[in-house]
C-alpha cells in the first residue's frame, strides 16, 4: 500500500518511525501554584490570544515513553510480507488488538496519553487531511489531521495522540489527498470519537497553507 510522508518515503516501518520521531527541543510549561484571580485569568487569555503561533513536530505531542515503545517494534512484524492479508489489517482490528495486548507497542499504537502543556497553545503543524464533514460549495469544515497519507501493518495508522481533529468553519478546498499542508490554530486537548477514527487533539483553524518547507 502506497504511504507518502512529509520527509521522504522510507520501506520499512522502523524506518518510518526513525524519521518521524526526530529529537527536537521543546520548550518547557510554565507552571505556577497558588490561586489565579479573575484579572489574571482574563490577561492570561488575552496573552494566549496575542501569542505568535509555534511551529511543531507531530513527535512534540506524544510522550517520551510513547515514542520509546514505537521505536522499538516487535521483531514479529517483519515476518508479515509487504502486501499480504496480515499487512492489510483495517483500523478497527488493529485498536482491538491494541487495547487487548499488554504490549507496550500495541498500547502505544491506541495511545490516548497526551501532552497537558499544549492546550490552548497557539501551534502550526504540517500534515494530511482526511475530510469529515463539507460545508457549502463542497468545502471541508471538518477533518482529522495526520503524520502521513496511506497505511498497513508496518506503517499503521497513527495512534490518536498523533491525530487531531480540525474545526474550519471557512472550509477550504482540497485539489488532492495525497499533499500535506501547513494547519495553523489554536490546539486543544480534547478527545474526539467517531467511526474513522480518535483524536486525542483538536485545533481550532485559523489557516490552511500548501506544506512547504
Amino acid at each position: 500500500m502506497k504511504t507518502t510522508f512529509l520527509i521522504n518515503k522510507p520501506t520499512k516501518f522502523i524506518s518510518f518511525l526513525a524519521v518521524l520521531l526526530i529529537a527536537c527541543s521543546q520548550s518547557e510549561p510554565d507552571v505556577s501554584s497558588g490561586a489565579v484571580s479573575g484579572n489574571q485569568t482574563l490577561t492570561h487569555q488575552q496573552a494566549v490570544k496575542d501569542a505568535p503561533y509555534q511551529t511543531i513536530q507531530w513527535t512534540d505531542l506524544m510522550p517520551q515513553d510513547d515514542l520509546d515503545a514505537l521505536l522499538n517494534p516487535p521483531a514479529y512484524l517483519d515476518e508479515i510480507e509487504d502486501g499480504s492479508e496480515e499487512d492489510m489489517l483495517s483500523n478497527q482490528f488493529m485498536l482491538a488488538m491494541a487495547q487487548a495486548s499488554d504490549d507496550s507497542y500495541m498500547q502505544a499504537l491506541s495511545s490516548t496519553r497526551i501532552m497537558p502543556e499544549f492546550n490552548h497553545q497557539r501551534i502550526r503543524l504540517p500534515g494530511f487531511i482526511v475530510p469529515l464533514e463539507f460545508g457549502e460549495k463542497q468545502t471541508i469544515t471538518r477533518f482529522f489531521l495526520v503524520p502521513f497519507f496511506g497505511a498497513c501493518i508496518h506503517v499503521p495508522p497513527p495512534p490518536p495522540n498523533q491525530i487531531i481533529y480540525g474545526i474550519f468553519d471557512k472550509g477550504l478546498k482540497l485539489e488532492a489527498l495525497h499533499e500535506p499542508v501547513w494547519v495553523t490554530g489554536l490546539l486543544k486537548t480534547t478527545l474526539t470519537e467517531n467511526d474513522v477514527a480518535t483524536s486525542a487533539y483538536t485545533i481550532e483553524v485559523a489557516e490552511v497553507e500548501t506544506y512547504a518547507e
